[in-house]
């Protein structure tokens, strides 16, 4: 790591102080594409996925032939309790990323179409 420039340095010496005069070369303009509102939507988002067990509960419901999964399935594919899946899947259901229809006594699991393209938008 370099220390700055000091007074003395040829970047930053002045043209009366004998040196070449180096005007900082504007860049170009710089415009957000991302609005405020946007971005704080992607951050909740992104920290709602960011969890690895989060992550992996979206891949294996990703992953099924149909699309869904149920809780007891992917309790036992994941090798945790059943509260610990269903605390992590409460926090996906509470920000709109996965929708759970129970069914009798089961309780299957999707993920909602709109929200895995943002998901999958921010991964490209």
């Amino acid at each position: 790591m370099q220390p700055p420039p000091d007074a003395t340095s040829p970047r930053v010496r002045s043209a009366s102080a004998g040196g070449p005069a180096h005007a900082p070369t504007p860049g170009p303009a710089l415009r957000a594409t991302l609005s405020r509102e946007q971005a704080e939507r992607t951050a909740a988002l992104l920290r709602v996925v960011s969890d690895p067990t989060r992550l992996q509960l979206l891949s294996l419901i990703h992953h099924t032939a149909s699309g869904e999964a149920r809780v007891a399935d992917l309790t036992q594919a994941l090798g945790l309790r059943q509260p610990t899946v269903t605390y992590h899947l409460n926090v996906l259901s509470e920000a709109g990323v996965v929708a759970r229809d129970p069914r009798g006594r089961e309780v299957w699991c999707s993920i909602v179409p709109d929200r895995i393209g943002e998901i999958a938008d921010l991964l490209r």
